[in-house]
């Protein structure tokens, strides 16, 4: 078990989706436990004040925001919040993901701004590190005044209430944390409000996408060079002089490593077989280039939001003020994951178009790819399943971010709508996975039809890749199988290019 320190320095996407792997656990550092102290003391000394009226600390909450509540019911009202905000729907969010929001949530507030005491970051931490998981549901998140239901569900496991995942399994918090000797926190002013505000759970979905998106775009590279050997295409379009007059940095990093994937190919000795390739092909630098760059912008916002606080109100020890403000508002986050959507798809639809092009029976490649057409019908229906995929991802493009729906009686009146961002941005991601893993099959079994050239070291490399798990159609088979283990290949890579 590798150890992880939250110690306050700058953490980005890549970090967190390593660090929240069930190989690390969590420790906090002196300094972070003594900010949560000092910020903490100084709350409780302002709330000695008889005339201090702070939101959410001793007010009700929303448009109850007016309702002063008694000294006496303090933590009753942070437990009746994560109790009656628990109103989560529809399907379980991933394990792996449940565990990043629980990760962002203690980083969140260990910047030391959110009024808690060391006691219930440590308790975050334990429960952390001895692997239970809350199972929190998709639905109820209006990406402002913080992922509520989401975040609620994760909070009580702290009470010991709810349900949770361990080893694998799911069974109810209180059996987990006695396991474990891990006794229920209750809970004090302003706990129950740090743990429900916050973009943790549209953040977590970020993270995981931003994470393997940069991987699948490298991946997508190299399954499109596959399918230009295949295709026999001109590596010409992939001249850096082009590129050069057109410097886009995604379209410059795209040219660059499909020219350094095909260069010495045994096939660049191929007569041409067309002046032209079709767009599929050949624009791959601009399309796949443009999906890059917005990957890359995505990634800036997603790493500000993980080092940034995202609770309200939030309590600034060191200049004398807790102020109530709105950083919970995920509009940020609600952009780009709608644009990272809209780059991911399109990434899936002109792998989707290189399919189409494989099978067409061109370019003296047999239609379908089958040896036997008419009596086998070779990749036919798996065209077709990729073109339903890519359909699906455009229609889970449209965007969540420009929804609002007026909530609290009309105190929350603009809400960004980033969970479900997040949710649909996760499906388009798996999507393009699905859709990889048909184009690697097809670009396979027609590079197999230019047999017995070689391609480049790497092109080859994938190929044994393939041929290890999935033999060559000689004839028609079950197909879904081919294409499940296709997207195992796909995810092995994902891992690989993650970890460098």
């Amino acid at each position: 078990m590798h150890q992880f320190t939250i110690d306050g320095s700058p953490l980005n996407a890549d970090v967190i989706y390593k660090a929240s792997s069930k190989q690390h656990s969590l420790y906090l550092s002196d300094t972070v436990s003594q900010k949560v102290a000092k910020n903490r003391a100084y709350l409780d000394n302002k709330m000695q004040d008889p005339n201090a009226v702070i939101y959410g600390i001793n007010t009700g909450f929303g448009s109850l925001c007016n309702v002063r509540i008694s000294d006496e019911n303090l933590g009753k009202l942070q437990e009746n919040l994560v109790l009656s905000h628990a109103c989560g729907m529809g399907e379980r969010v991933p394990e792996d993901i449940c565990r990043l929001i629980h990760f962002l949530k203690i980083v969140n507030l260990s910047h030391g701004f959110s009024g808690i005491r060391p006691e219930l970051l440590d308790r975050l931490k334990d429960i952390y590190n001895a692997g239970i998981i809350p199972v929190i549901y998709q639905q109820g998140s209006l990406g402002a005044s913080g992922d509520l239901a989401p975040l609620a569900h994760l909070s009580l496991l702290l009470l010991g209430k709810g349900k949770v995942y361990l080893n694998g399994k799911e069974t109810d918090a209180a059996s987990a944390l006695k396991m474990h000797n891990i006794e229920p926190l209750p809970l004090k002013s302003k706990e129950g409000l740090a743990l429900l505000n916050g973009t943790q759970f549209s953040l977590a979905y970020a993270t995981k996408i931003i994470a393997e998106a940069k991987a699948l775009f490298h991946i997508a590279n190299k399954i499109a060079a596959l399918s230009m050997e295949a295709f026999v295409c001109d590596i010409a379009p992939f001249d850096h002089l082009l590129h050069d007059i057109r410097p886009h940095e995604g379209q410059l990093t795209t040219a660059s490593e499909i020219f350094a994937l095909l260069d010495g190919s045994e096939l660049r000795n191929f007569q041409k077989l067309s002046v032209q390739d079709p767009y599929s092909f050949r624009c791959v630098p601009q399309v796949h280039g443009a999906s890059y760059q917005a990957i890359k912008h995505a990634e800036e916002v997603i790493n500000t939001e993980i080092n940034a606080v995202t609770d309200n109100p939030i309590v600034f020890d060191e200049d004398d003020k807790v102020l109530s403000g709105g950083n919970f508002h995920a509009q940020p986050l609600a952009l780009v994951l709608d644009y990272l959507a809209i780059a991911l798809s399109e990434l899936g639809s002109i792998s989707e178009r290189r399919v189409y092009q494989l099978i067409n029976g061109d370019r003296g490649l047999p239609a379908f790819l089958t040896k036997y057409p008419g009596l086998d019908s070779g990749f036919m229906i798996a065209q077709y399943t990729a073109a339903s995929i890519a359909s699906q991802n455009k229609q889970y493009c449209t965007p969540a971010s420009v929804d609002s729906i007026v909530s609290s009686k009309g105190q929350e009146d603009h809400v960004s709508m980033a969970a479900n961002a997040a949710t649909k941005g996760f499906k388009v991601l798996n999507n393009l996975k699905s859709l990889l893993a048909i184009e690697l099959l097809t670009a396979a079994q027609a590079f197999e039809f230019r047999r017995p050239a070689k391609s480049t070291p790497i092109i080859e490399s994938m190929m044994t890749d393939v041929r290890d798990k999935i033999a060559m159609l000689e004839e028609d088979r079950l197909m879904h199988d081919d294409m499940v283990m296709a997207v195992s290949i796909i995810d092995t890579w994902i891992e690989r290019e993650i970890k460098g």
